[in-house]
C-alpha cells in the first residue's frame, strides 16, 4: 500500500543503527541514490532518489498530492523507487487507459504485500492471482449475486429505515450543531451491515468491544506504514521491533473471531436474523453447501469477502457523503439549485422515495463532481506488472508496482476546464460517467478490476444526500464562516476530511 508515512523516522533510526553497528554496510552512505538498472531500457522519467529509501521521503502525509506535484514536473508517467520496490505512477486519463485497458493483462496482478496492505487478504491468498478461474468465479459472485442491481434494489427498505432514523435524529437536533461524521458513518454501517449480515452486528458488543471500533483499527492499520511493504529483504525485523507485526496479528485475530461469530449465528437453527431477502452471509453459506456449485467456498473465503465488503462500502460511501455536503456548503448557488430540483420533484411527501431519484439529474451531477474532486481511494488499489510492457512509450519492467493517481486525473487541466472548481453544471454537456469507460473520471477504477460495489455505494449516497437536502436547510455553526471552513484532507487507505464536519440543520417547511 502507498499511504502516509509518519512511521518512517522510526524505521530510519533503526536503519542508521544497523549501519553504525555493522561497518560493512556503511558503504551504502557513500553511494548516491541511483536509478534502477536500465539494461538498455527506456525507463520513464524519475525524480532524484536518496540511498536506501529511494523516493519514500517525497510522499509526505498526502501521497496523492505529492505525486501530483511531481508529475507536473516529470510527466504523467513517472518511475519511483519506494525503498526496494520499483513503482510506476500514472497521472493522466490517456495513461490510465493504457494501464487499465490496453495493458490490463500485463498489469493485472496485485502486489502480495506482507505488511498492513495484506490485512484484508489474510484469508484469501489467491486474491493476488491475476485473473485465475477462481478470481473470475468470485467476481461473478459479486456482480450477479451479492452486488447486482436487482439485489441493491431489493434492500431499499433497509436504506429507507436507516435514512428515516437519521432524519428523526436531525429533527430532534434542529438549531444545534450536529457532528455529521458520526451520524453518516452510523447510517452507512447500518445499511451495509444489514445487507451483508442480516442485521447491524456492528453496533453490538462482541467480546467486550464494538465491531465498529475493531474495523476502525483495521482501517488505521491498512493506512499505516510497514517496513516489509517497501523493504522485503529486511523489513520484517523492523516490523517486529516496532510492534507493527504484533498489532497486525491482533487486529486480524479480532476480525477473524467476529466474522466467525456472524457465520455461527447464521448457521444456528434458531437464528433470529432471518428476513425476506437473503443477506450476503446467507447467499455464501447456501453456495458453500450446494453440491452443484463449482466454486469452493470455505469459511475463510466467506470472511475475506465480508472484509472487502465492509472496507469497500462503509468507508467510501460515508466519505463521499461528507465531501458532498462540504462542497455544497461552500457553494450556495449549487446548493440552492439542487434543493430546488429535489423539492419541486418530490412535492409534499414526508421524504424522498426511491422512485424519485431517477428524476433528479442535477443530483447525479453533484455526486459526479464530488467524486471527481474527492475520490475516496485517491490512488486506487496498487497493481503489479506480470511481465515487461510499454506504458506511454516507456519500458516498464516486470514486478513493478503501479499506481493510478485518480485524484490528480480529476484535476488535470488537460481533461477539465476550471479543474479546481466545484462546478456540477459541467456535466450538462460532458458525457462522462464513473463506470470505468471515461478515464478522466475513475473514482471506482476501471477495467475488470473496477469496484463491484459501485451501484450499491452510489445508490446509498444519492438517496441519503437527497433526503438531507429535502428535509432541512443547513448553516454553519456559530463562529464558522465560508471563508474559514476547512477543506483539508487527511490521508490513509481512503482520503477524508481532516476536520469533522459540523453543521446546523434548520427546519424546512414545505
Amino acid at each position: 500500500m502507498l499511504t502516509a508515512i509518519d512511521s518512517i523516522p522510526l524505521m530510519l533510526v533503526f536503519v542508521i543503527f544497523l549501519l553504525l553497528v555493522i561497518p560493512s554496510l556503511s558503504i551504502i552512505f557513500l553511494r548516491r541514490g541511483k536509478k534502477p538498472r536500465s539494461d538498455g531500457l527506456c525507463l520513464p522519467p524519475a525524480p532524484p532518489r536518496l540511498p536506501l529509501i529511494g523516493n519514500l521521503h517525497q510522499l509526505g502525509k498526502l501521497p496523492h498530492q505529492s505525486l501530483w506535484e511531481l508529475s507536473r514536473k516529470y510527466g504523467p508517467v513517472m518511475m519511483l523507487c519506494l525503498g526496494d520496490v520499483p513503482a510506476l505512477v500514472v497521472s493522466s486519463a490517456e495513461m490510465a487507459r493504457e494501464v487499465l485497458k490496453t495493458h490490463d493483462v500485463d498489469t493485472c496482478s496485485r502486489p502480495a504485500s506482507p505488511g498492513p496492505g495484506r490485512l484484508s487478504y489474510n484469508y484469501l491468498d489467491v486474491a493476488f492471482s491475476p485473473y485465475t478461474d477462481y478470481w473470475r468465479e468470485i467476481r461473478k459472485l459479486f456482480m450477479f449475486e451479492l452486488l447486482s442491481t436487482k439485489r441493491v434494489h431489493s434492500f431499499w427498505h433497509v436504506r429507507e429505515a436507516e435514512v428515516d432514523s437519521l432524519l428523526g435524529y436531525l429533527r430532534e437536533k434542529v438549531g444545534t450543531p450536529v457532528e455529521m461524521n458520526e451520524r453518516v458513518f452510523s447510517l452507512t454501517d447500518g445499511i451495509v451491515g444489514t445487507v451483508a449480515f442480516g442485521k447491524t452486528y456492528g453496533r453490538e458488543q462482541f467480546a467486550g468491544r464494538n465491531f465498529q471500533r475493531v474495523l476502525d483499527e483495521a482501517m488505521n492499520m491498512l493506512a499505516g506504514f510497514s517496513a516489509e511493504d517497501f523493504f522485503p529483504r529486511w523489513g520484517r525485523a523492523v516490523d517486529h521491533l516496532t510492534g507493527q507485526k504484533k498489532r497486525l496479528e491482533k487486529i486480524f485475530a479480532d476480525l477473524d473471531r467476529y466474522f466467525q461469530y456472524v457465520i455461527d449465528e447464521h448457521q444456528k437453527p434458531s437464528s433470529t436474523h432471518k428476513q425476506e431477502v437473503e443477506d450476503f452471509v446467507d447467499v455464501l453459506l447456501n453456495l458453500q453447501k450446494d453440491p452443484k456449485n463449482r466454486l469452493t467456498l470455505t469459511n475463510d473465503h466467506i470472511k475475506a469477502i465480508l472484509m472487502d465488503t465492509f472496507i469497500g462500502a462503509i468507508d467510501t460511501s460515508s466519505i463521499t457523503l461528507l465531501w458532498a455536503m462540504s462542497e455544497l456548503m461552500r457553494n450556495p448557488r449549487v446548493l440552492k439549485k439542487l434543493q430546488d430540483e429535489i423539492r419541486s420533484t418530490v412535492g409534499e411527501k414526508p421524504r424522498v422515495e426511491s422512485d424519485d431519484i431517477a428524476k433528479l439529474p442535477y443530483l447525479r451531477m453533484v455526486v459526479k463532481e464530488t467524486l471527481r474532486l474527492h475520490p475516496p481511494a485517491t490512488l486506487l488499489l496498487p497493481r503489479e506488472t506480470l511481465r515487461p510492457c510499454k506504458i506511454g512509450g516507456y519500458d516498464v519492467p516486470a514486478r513493478t508496482r503501479v499506481f493510478v493517481n485518480v485524484w490528480g486525473i480529476g484535476r488535470d487541466p488537460m481533461s477539465w476546464e476550471r479543474p479546481e472548481e466545484f462546478y456540477p453544471d459541467r456535466f450538462e454537456e460532458l458525457e462522462r460517467d464513473f463506470k470505468g469507460q471515461s478515464y478522466e473520471l475513475l473514482p471506482f477504477g476501471g477495467g475488470k478490476r473496477i469496484c463491484p460495489g459501485l451501484t450499491m455505494g452510489v445508490t446509498t449516497v444519492e438517496f441519503t444526500l437527497a433526503n438531507l437536502l429535502y428535509g432541512f436547510d443547513w448553516k454553519f455553526p456559530e463562529g464558522t464562516r465560508m471563508e474559514n471552513f476547512s477543506m483539508e484532507e487527511e490521508g490513509g487507505l481512503t482520503t477524508h476530511r481532516k476536520m469533522p464536519l459540523r453543521l446546523v440543520p434548520t427546519t424546512y417547511n414545505n
